[in-house]
């Protein structure tokens, strides 16, 4: 009997140490993700940022382009040496517009990257967290059944393990 007994604790304490492995690498694993949902976040948020300030230079061309415009509507007779220098304006400021959408859609579609890698990183991040609560629980079940001497308390432990597998591998998953 005593054989016995001494089998099954050095399972108990051999599993057990396995999953405090597997769970400083979880640790780890969230850590990274949600490190860089964080920095995709501030990285979303200046482009962003960007954005909107080429948006406000872009509108500023726009405004003074239509003022432009309707002053030139209003000359009669303007001499020609004026009226190509209005042309001359009217066509650069439409240019500088131009200039602007397409930076602007450039940008956009920078911010629109980096927001789907921020998603996918808190996605990771959270099944990281999720897999982690489960070997947490294995653990502390596991550390229970050795002061307790109770064997049915290791044996849920090891099926805590299956929640801990399941949300580690989809967040593995999703990385590939």
């Amino acid at each position: 009997m005593s054989d016995l007994k001494e089998k099954w604790q050095g399972w108990l304490a051999l599993s057990t140490a396995i999953m405090a492995v597997l769970a400083a690498l979880t640790t780890l694993y969230m850590g990274k993700f949600s490190s860089r949902a964080i920095m995709a976040q501030g990285q979303e948020s200046d482009q962003w940022a960007f954005y909107q300030a080429k948006s406000i230079k872009g509108h500023t061309f726009e405004v003074n382009l239509k003022t432009l415009q309707l002053q030139y509507l209003t000359q009669k007779g303007l001499p020609p040496k004026a009226e190509a220098e209005y042309q001359k304006t009217m066509k650069k400021y439409g240019d500088e517009i131009k200039r602007y959408e397409g930076e602007k859609n450039e940008i956009k579609a920078k911010a629109e990257g980096i927001a789907k890698i921020k998603l996918k990183a808190q996605e990771m991040g959270g099944d990281y967290a999720y897999a982690l609560i489960f070997l947490q629980i294995a653990l502390m079940l596991s550390s229970i059944s050795s002061l307790t001497k109770r064997h049915y308390l290791w044996y849920i432990a090891l099926l805590c393990n299956l929640g801990w597998l399941f949300f580690f591998l989809d967040a593995w998953l999703l990385f590939y």
